[in-house]
């Protein structure tokens, strides 16, 4: 079976002027274009393909490799714009499309938007849609473990924080007391941990690592550290990197993060010479 605007493993029947012809099974043979024949390519070989539609509407067969496939959600920019709606680069030639009615606001060319791609139901023909809520699917209470590792896409900021799309498959919010500066922006890839799954299948997502017990990052280390050292560290955001992570164990962006943490608590004060721990009365 062929899966339009994904990879195939498909093997070379025969060559032609036009290019070299694999075997589509009830689809009959595709085509692999004459500029993405390689020279070592031979009948009877059995190759990864991108299969897709291209601008004559021809099932076709590339080597190259799309930015997303079918099912994928991804960040494209708008290459251009019609009177029917925007088209994507994706990274094949045939440019992708985003319906007006798809569109959660009209999209402009030289802007990049998350979206998701699939099979138009009506035209058989591969299509994106901004309106990606409809295919995250609520994830299970057991589905997940605290502290687990997850890939993320940044979707879009909110007053509480920044939604992510996590796996590809579940919405995620990363809560404005776990972001630290400089920011991650739509469309940025990262990890994150699970913190937690919520009633509604949504997950509270972290992106320190999380410990099988109870949440510590390093602003807790640093924290410690401080009460030990009689509340002052001679530490500050100019430090130097090496000899912070000859101290602590960290980065110097790990370091500068936990002590933004603690100052916007007022946990610390921040000096030329250090930092020093705020003594509660």
């Amino acid at each position: 079976m062929i899966n339009l605007g994904q990879h195939n493993t498909l093997t070379i029947t025969r060559f032609t002027d036009h290019g070299a012809y694999v075997d589509g099974g009830e689809l009959g043979e595709i085509l692999i274009p004459k500029a993405y024949v390689r020279p070592e390519m031979r009948p009877g070989d059995t190759l990864s393909l991108f299969v897709y539609l291209d601008q004559q509407e021809r099932l076709v067969a590339t080597t190259e490799t799309p930015l997303a496939e079918e099912g994928d959600f991804a960040f494209l920019e708008v290459a251009w714009v019609n009177e029917h709606g925007a088209f994507l680069n994706w990274g094949v030639m045939k440019d992708l499309f985003v319906p007006f009615r798809e569109q959660k606001r009209t999209m402009e060319v030289g802007e990049s938007y998350i979206v998701r791609i699939y099979v138009d139901a009506q035209t058989q023909r591969l299509a994106a849609t901004a309106k990606v809520e409809r295919f995250l699917q609520p994830a299970r209470m057991n589905e997940y473990h605290r502290g687990e590792e997850v890939d993320l896409l940044v979707w879009q900021r909110t007053q509480l924080g920044l939604k992510v799309i996590v796996n590809g498959r579940h919405a995620g919010l990363i809560y404005n007391d776990e972001l630290y500066a400089p920011e991650p922006r739509t469309g940025h890839r990262l990890r994150g941990s699970v913190v937690s799954v919520r009633p509604d299948g949504r997950l509270d997502i972290s992106l320190q690592r999380l410990g099988k017990g109870r949440f510590r990052d390093f602003a807790d280390t640093l924290l410690e550290a401080l009460e030990e050292a009689d509340g002052f560290l001679p530490f500050t955001d100019h430090s130097d990197a090496d000899a912070i992570a000859e101290r602590f164990s960290v980065s110097k962006k790990t370091f500068k993060r936990a002590v933004g943490t603690l100052y916007r608590n007022r946990l610390i004060t921040l000096h030329d010479e250090g930092i020093r721990l705020v003594r509660k009365a």
